[in-house]
C-alpha cells in the first residue's frame, strides 16, 4: 500500500518559526477535523526539516478525499502521520496518547517508536501475484523501489534465492521519497527457482531479509512471521517448473 505524488504546500517549518517556536518544544500534534480527529504526535525535529502543510496535490487543489483544503504530509513516515482535513498543530513538550499511537508504541522506546521512518524497500510486479510464464526464455524482471531515508541508490535482483546479486536498471531519476521503476534482463532455463530485489537509498540503508529483521528483533525466524515495526524486507517469488507464481512466504 503505497502511492506517490507531487505535492504543493508550505514547510510547517515556515509557519512554526512565525509563531515563535520555544526552545522547550519537543513534539507536535497534528489533529485533522475528522470524527476521530486522525491525530498523530511527530518530533519536532522532523516538523522543521521537511514536514509540508500541503493544499495541492498533481497540480490541483486538494480534493476531499485527499484532505481538503489542507493536510500535512510527513516525508518518509508511514501514512496514519500524513494527517487529513488539517485544522489543528499544538507544540507541546512530549508526545500525546492520542488514537493513532496506541498500535505504534513499545514500552522499550516509545520515543523511538513514533519517530521511524521508512525503510529502503522495493517490489517485483513482474513476474509476481498468479502471473505465468509461458516458458523458458527472455523475460525482464520489473518493480518499483522507493525510501523514507532518501531517493533510491541502486536496486539489486536475485534469481536464485538471493544467493547472488544483480544490478538493475533505474528506469527513471530517483527523486527523494518518491517512486522509481527497475528493470533486470533474465534469461528463464525452466528449473524452479526463487526470485527477489533488494534496494540500498542514498543515506546507505539496505533493505534486508525478514529473517535478517527477526534476528534483530530477536523475534521466532519464520518467514511467514510479522516482524515488528515497519517491515520493509524482501519479498520472494517462487517461479515453478510450469511457470506458474506463487508467495515465497507463503
Amino acid at each position: 500500500m503505497t502511492s506517490c505524488a507531487e505535492w504543493t504546500g508550505v514547510l510547517l517549518s515556515t509557519l512554526l518559526n512565525e509563531c515563535g517556536l520555544k526552545s522547550s518544544a519537543k513534539w507536535f500534534v497534528a489533529e485533522g477535523a475528522e470524527e476521530v480527529k486522525g491525530a498523530s504526535s511527530i518530533p519536532i525535529a522532523k516538523g522543521m526539516d521537511d514536514c509540508l502543510i500541503a493544499y495541492g496535490m498533481n497540480g490541483e487543489p486538494l480534493r476531499p478525499q485527499q484532505g481538503f483544503p489542507v493536510r500535512i504530509m510527513v516525508p518518509g513516515f508511514e501514512g496514519i502521520y500524513h494527517t487529513k482535513f488539517l485544522r489543528r498543530i499544538k507544540v507541546v513538550d512530549r508526545f500525546y496518547m492520542n488514537y493513532n499511537e496506541f498500535g505504534h508504541l513499545r514500552r522499550s522506546d516509545e520515543e523511538l517508536a513514533l519517530g521511524e521512518q521508512i525503510g529502503p524497500k522495493s517490489v517485483i510486479t513482474f513476474p509476481s501475484g498468479t502471473q505465468q510464464l509461458d516458458g523458458p526464455g527472455y523475460y525482464e524482471i520489473s518493480g518499483l523501489a522507493w525510501s523514507g531515508g532518501g531517493a533510491v541508490d541502486t536496486v539489486e535482483v536475485s534469481t536464485d534465492g538471493g544467493r547472488t546479486w544483480n544490478r538493475a536498471q533505474l528506469k527513471n531519476t530517483p527523486e527523494r521519497m518518491a517512486h522509481v521503476r527497475f528493470g533486470y534482463e533474465w534469461r528463464w532455463d525452466g528449473t524452479e527457482t526463487e526470485i527477489m530485489s533488494r534496494c540500498t537509498d542514498e543515506i546507505g540503508q539496505r533493505q534486508a531479509l525478514r529473517e535478517e529483521i527477526a534476528n534483530w528483533w530477536n523475534v521466532p525466524v519464520e518467514r511467514n512471521y510479522r516482524v515488528p515495526g515497519l517491515d520493509n524486507s524482501i519479498m520472494p517469488w517462487k517461479i515453478a517448473s510450469d511457470g506458474s507464481v506463487t508467495n515465497g512466504l507463503a
